[in-house]
């Protein structure tokens, strides 16, 4: 029988193909970029086993796993792990603590199918603790430098172009504002912290020491940035990206309402322009209150005929109106306010061409 592989950080590095063999409940609350849920018991087989558990102790629960995963069903699930197994030889099976599930799992496949496949020590939870103290080290070890600007300055544009860019919105699926939600939904918030410290982890392994991220308040939708991230954030010196409000306005309209648009249709068909309609309509009304009624009224005016003039040519010229509202009325007010408040960590101000520039000189001199 193989060994257990505790090379954790071989794994990520290398991005090894594994198959998680937890329930269905437990994997959606959390798991790792790109690995697959087989499971040894579906989420019902699995509450009946842990209330006999509780209630009769392992040898009973285990003598019942055995009746309820038999016969075809453990055909078939011995099938898929054989399928997985045969399609990646380099990959590992887990559960949650490399325990009795991923035992199983891999015995069945050693008695039924032949194939000895080796199986992560300590599991799921030895690997996210991994992950945790590895970005728990780079915030103390490493130098953060933040990236501000107002709306519309394209600062993950500029994040995408630095070697060293850290994109949180890119991993939490959200632009990060009212206006921020994507077509398809957001990861959890453990999926969301382990793809940030996987990325932090190949940076790092490529030898850098410095990271450029945005500016983020402690929620990106509904992933919330780990809390010692978040709070070196607050102290992290800050370059502070500008650019016109013709040019901001061009570049809201291109990502929140084109790119938008073909990414609803794309996803949903010939319902995705309706549902554009409505995620637009929605973002406007969840800043009401700080918009103030006079002035939601009339941004939501100029929103409905936009997009009705879109539903009806396809052209999008009269979004301009709401986003230039928005931008002058809502937005730049409360960022103005937010770069006089953190004005004394500010450390650079320019363009993007400038601020590239900038950050990749700072890089190579810190690196």
């Amino acid at each position: 029988m193989s060994i257990d592989v505790t090379d954790y950080r071989d794994i990520f590095l290398n991005d090894r193909p594994m198959m998680d063999t937890r329930a269905p409940v437990e994997f959606l609350k959390g798991s790792f970029p790109g690995v697959v849920n087989l499971p040894l018991m579906n989420d019902l087989e699995r509450q009946r086993i842990g209330t006999c558990y509780k209630q009769q102790g392992q040898q009973a629960a285990i003598t019942l796993g055995h009746q309820l995963v038999a016969g075809e069903i453990k055909a078939e699930r011995i099938q898929a792990w054989a399928d997985f197994a045969r399609a990646h030889p380099d990959g590992y099976l887990y559960c949650f603590r490399g325990g009795l599930r991923s035992q199983i799992v891999q015995q069945w496949l050693k008695d039924e199918a032949g194939i000895d496949y080796p199986r992560v020590g300590g599991g799921y939870k030895a690997m996210r603790t991994f992950l945790l103290d590895t970005l728990d080290q780079a915030i103390a070890q490493c130098d953060f430098v933040l990236l501000g600007g107002m709306t519309g300055t394209g600062k993950t544009e500029v994040l995408t172009q630095l070697n060293n860019g850290l994109d949180l919105e890119g991993h939490a699926h959200h632009r990060g504002s009212s206006f921020g939600k994507r077509a398809t939904g957001q990861p959890s918030n453990i999926d969301f912290e382990n793809r940030v410290a996987v990325d932090v982890l190949k940076k790092r392994a490529r030898g850098i020491e410095q990271f450029v991220l945005e500016d983020e308040s402690r929620a990106i939708g509904s992933c919330a940035l780990p809390l010692q991230l978040y709070q070196g954030m607050q102290q992290f010196p800050m370059v502070w990206l500008e650019d016109s409000l013709e040019g901001r306005v061009e570049r809201i309209l291109r990502d929140y309402v084109v790119d938008l648009c073909a990414e609803f249709i794309d996803v949903h068909g010939d319902e995705g322009f309706a549902l554009f309609s409505e995620r637009l309509l929605a973002s406007l009304n969840n800043v009401q209150k700080r918009l103030g009624g006079e002035r939601h009224q009339r941004m939501l005016t100029l929103m409905e005929d936009a997009l009705a003039e879109q539903a009806n040519s396809g052209a999008v010229d009269l979004h301009r109106g709401w986003i230039e509202g928005l931008l002058r009325e809502y937005y730049d007010p409360m960022y103005a306010f937010q770069r006089e408040k953190k004005g004394s960590r500010i450390e650079f101000v320019g363009d993007r061409v400038a601020v590239l520039e900038y950050l990749r000189e700072r890089g190579n001199q810190r690196g």
